[in-house]
């Protein structure tokens, strides 16, 4: 199924700083809010208000779409929480449709989001009482009857947890059907309480602290020798890894052990199957800068050929095509993606267009704020040049200046293929002349009639600075590498919404 957005004359509105700019499609909203979507405030919209706004666009798109954006937006953006939320409201939308039940099973990739998701069953429907989560939506409970057959008991144990929904609560409520009788034998140790008890790095480092020690020595050895044994089980995941690297560090584990470690952070299969996005490897990366360790040069290293390999997929461009990157560092940028991360939009735009500039041949990058500077980068250290930009973002001030980009080439004369600016799309002009980024855009257009404009959307507010309909300009949304992946579906003639269009339910 394809949807024709551009059909029409996009809306002329305003952005949140008073520039002109373009409603998007509804469809085309509703994608650019869902893939940049965390339960947290950004520094336009409260995280409730695009909550809601989400959940009106809904009815506004065929419910198809929906079901596929929520599958998109799961496997492919690697995101967890509001794939959840858009099947619960899909479900209220479509109560009597199996399109709800698919949905359902395709998001449910890990045993907690069972329980992720019927706890925001709970809530949106404003269930109170002691029966919170009775009269379920039979589609959501056809999904996750198939769902419950996709675990081990291990998986279960690890996410059995003490929470306002428990998994004992989802089984009895769901009632699946076991697929063999092992799986029956599971389920009944589910409902019994009897799961074992996981091998993971949380258990194995609370058995640890119940312990006593004649000394800190002793206590110290205790741990050290704990993570180096999670690290040679192979028990460790990837994530746990990743975000442990600083307490691994400071257990002062043996040299070969952290070879091994660093060998699996690298691997490319466990790169791939990791599914994190690009910024975990930046937060890692950020924690480690003052540690102390001997270590945390190699450990350094891993990580940006980490980076390197999830990025090897990129399809980038040759010497012929010339490219220029330019990532927002507005104040509207600096605003955590989640409640309690550190990481900033800011880090995130920063951290695609390093990834993007590392495979491209013909690039110029650099930042724009009040002003457009050009700091061109090595293509080799991917995290380290998200870190100079950061060290520098005040070189340019805090304005939106996008449009100072395009002008740059035009009094240059510099005729390039492609523009790409990652950015919130809430672009203006701080210098009280009439410039805006759609007069510069046609400006260049004449003088570079096959040049491109690239938006990459990573904040969702809804509307474009440029009408997308016209000269050559997209917009592509989200906060993982998949993004280059609709970039690639651009270059081959479709429009943002294909990969969507094309997802299988």
């Amino acid at each position: 199924m394809r949807f024709n957005i551009f059909k029409r004359k996009e809306k002329e509105v305003n952005n949140y700083e008073g520039a002109k700019a373009f409603q998007l499609s509804n469809e085309m909203e509703l994608y650019s809010a869902v893939v940049t979507f965390g339960l947290n405030d950004n520094f336009y919209e409260k995280s409730n208000d695009k909550l809601n706004r989400i959940i009106k666009l809904m009815p506004k798109s065929n419910p198809e779409f929906v079901a596929k954006l929520a599958t998109y937006t799961r496997k492919e953006m690697n995101l967890r929480t509001i794939p959840l939320v858009l099947a619960v409201e899909l479900a209220k939308q479509n109560s009597g449709n199996n399109l709800v039940a698919k949905t359902v099973n395709g998001i449910v990739q890990r045993a907690d989001e069972i329980t992720e998701l019927l706890a925001y069953y709970q809530m949106a429907n404003a269930r109170t009482g002691t029966k919170k989560l009775n009269k379920l939506s039979k589609q959501i409970q056809k999904g996750l009857i198939v769902a419950f057959n996709k675990f081990d008991e291990y998986q279960f144990a690890k996410y059995n947890r003490k929470s306002e929904v428990k998994l004992k609560d989802a089984l009895f409520l769901v009632h699946p059907k076991p697929k063999d009788e092992t799986q029956q034998e599971l389920f009944s140790k589910i409902a019994n309480d009897k799961l074992a008890t996981p091998y993971t790095w949380e258990t194995q480092l609370s058995e640890l602290g119940k312990r006593r020690y004649e000394n800190e020595i002793a206590q110290k050895a205790a741990l050290r020798s704990t993570w180096e044994e999670l690290i040679l089980s192979n028990k460790m995941g990837y994530m746990a890894s990743l975000r442990n690297l600083r307490n691994i560090l400071e257990a002062e584990i043996s040299v070969n052990v952290m070879r091994k470690l660093c060998a699996y952070l690298s691997n490319e299969t466990a790169v791939k199957n990791s599914k994190q996005l690009p910024f975990r490897f930046l937060s890692a990366y950020r924690e480690l800068q003052n540690c102390k360790s001997p270590y945390t040069s190699m450990v350094l290293d891993s990580l940006e050929d980490v980076v390197i390999v999830s990025a090897a997929n990129i399809q980038g461009f040759d010497y012929d095509t010339s490219v220029v990157i330019a990532c927002d560092v507005s104040g509207s940028m600096q605003k955590a993606i989640s409640p309690n991360s550190k990481v900033l939009l800011f880090d995130v735009g920063l951290m695609l267009g390093m990834l993007m500039q590392s495979r491209c041949k013909n690039v110029v990058s650099g930042m724009f704020g009040n002003r457009w500077k050009i700091i061109n980068m090595s293509k080799r250290n991917v995290l380290s040049n998200v870190m100079e930009y950061y060290r520098r973002e005040g070189e340019v001030g805090y304005a939106t200046n996008g449009y100072l980009v395009v002008e740059d080439l035009i009094k240059r004369n510099e005729i390039v293929d492609k523009i790409m600016m990652f950015t919130d799309v809430q672009l203006w002009n701080s210098n009280g002349n009439s410039s805006t980024i759609a007069s510069a855009w046609r400006k260049y257009k004449a003088i570079a009639p096959k040049a491109k404009l690239y938006l990459f959307d990573l904040a969702g507010y809804g509307n474009s600075p440029l009408d997308l309909k016209e000269n050559d300009v997209y917009l592509i949304a989200g906060w993982s590498e998949k993004i280059f992946d609709v970039l690639a579906s651009l270059e081959n003639g479709e429009n943002a919404l294909a990969k969507i269009n094309a997802m299988e339910l």
